[in-house]
């Protein structure tokens, strides 16, 4: 098998940028080693930019791809939830080109894994042919006690389907499927049907919405709030609810003590006391804090607490969404908005929530997320970088 070797401005391997260092590889993408020019010898293909693993996406919603631009920005969350509940439904045959196109659109622009939230099978036809590796969180929602059983039953079916469809590796001999059960968020999900989710899913990575409103809070500290006045427009009755005092990460986090990792997404408005929560009870190494920074802005003009995340040492990966909350599904596109938002945090670090850190969040880290010798990453460009920093011109694409 041939050998080709890769070299640009920068290397980023995943954890730390290296200047002057070649890549090496086999044709497949299987990493060999990394060298100094003077070492690698001849036939060094040359670029400008950055040559960095391929990127993971933690979290998106594939299946919501067709309501691109349906959505008007900037209405706050409790809107942006009813008008995807009465708008999701379009024609299956527009479902699938529409998750066909995002699909294409992601390999293209260098993203190699996607944790991706399901709540049908819609998407199982565009996975068989897909060339990226897939995390399929199946998500059950269910706020009333009586119905958790029925809830985890019907995903069980779900998950069943996708197990039966989606072997674990794919058409593409280096791509796989997981799939696991998952809670959609802590607003939407009973006590029951949580305690339900930890036995389907011990010992398994999963992932849930957290603390993407003030109004998640507010419902679990009194029982008031955005999110109880919606319960009641849409006849949910929400009547056994009883308000634990405190926010909701540290009311339904010890009730997943069988998971063996969770992927907190959004966390618009986790506290400081929320982190030290985590350390408190030894769960910080199990979770990790997915930011769909481009996401928040679109539904509500906000983003994370990304420097109390960074001041605590928590593990931070990056997520796209969706289509009906983001005009891109490119974790460049992320990349540039952190680092707009947040010029002090140095590349190296934001490349590495997108690689490596997504890696591990998935449980792929053994084969992507860096260029570890015997790894098939996938190698990305990154081009227009001024001062190890991107800039509004720097766009992704794969070289291998």
């Amino acid at each position: 098998m041939g050998i080709r070797k890769f070299k640009a401005d920068y290397l980023f391997t995943g954890q730390e940028l290296l200047t002057s260092a070649v890549l090496i590889t086999e044709e497949d993408g299987t990493v060999t080693g990394i060298s100094t020019a003077e070492e690698a010898g001849d036939n060094i293909e040359v670029f400008e930019g950055v040559i960095s693993p391929a990127f993971v996406n933690t979290h998106c919603h594939i299946e919501l791809s067709h309501m691109k631009g349906t959505i008007p920005a900037g209405k706050g969350l409790i809107e942006f939830l009813t008008t995807v509940i009465n708008k999701r439904n379009f024609k299956a045959e527009e479902i699938l080109y529409a998750m066909q196109l995002a699909d294409e659109e992601m390999y293209r622009a260098g993203i190699i894994a996607v944790g991706d939230i399901c709540n049908t099978t819609d998407s199982i036809q565009v996975k068989k042919n897909s060339k990226i590796n897939w995390f399929n969180f199946l998500e059950v929602t269910g706020f009333k006690e009586q119905d958790a059983e029925a809830r985890i039953n019907y995903m069980d079916n779900i998950l069943n389907e996708f197990n039966k469809e989606l072997p674990l590796k794919g058409r593409y001999q280096s791509v796989f499927n997981y799939s696991a059960i998952s809670p959609h968020a802590p607003y939407s999900v009973s006590k029951k049907l949580f305690s339900l989710i930890n036995n389907a899913s011990a010992k398994q990575i999963i992932t849930i919405h957290n603390q993407e409103s003030d109004a998640e809070n507010e419902l679990y500290l009194n029982k008031s709030g955005g999110l109880f006045k919606l319960f009641k427009d849409l006849n949910i009755d929400a009547g056994s609810f009883i308000p634990s005092g405190k926010s909701s990460l540290q009311t339904y986090l010890p009730w997943l003590n069988k998971v063996a990792g969770i992927i907190l997404v959004h966390n618009t408005f986790t506290g400081e006391d929320d982190l030290l929560f985590l350390h408190d009870k030894n769960l910080s190494a199990k979770i990790y804090f997915c930011i769909c920074i481009n996401a928040n802005r679109y539904i509500q003009s906000t983003h994370p607490p990304i420097e109390l995340f960074r001041k605590h040492h928590c593990m931070i990966t990056l997520g796209t969404d969706s289509y009906a909350s983001n005009n891109h599904l490119s974790i460049l596109e992320e990349i540039k908005t952190v680092h707009q938002e947040f010029p002090g945090i140095p590349l190296s670090e934001i490349l590495q929530w997108a690689t490596f850190n997504g890696a591990r969040a998935l449980g792929m880290s053994n084969t992507i997320g860096s260029f570890d010798t015997g790894k098939r990453p996938g190698v990305v460009l990154i081009s227009s970088i001024v001062n190890q920093h991107i800039t509004a011109g720097s766009v992704s694409g794969r070289i291998l």
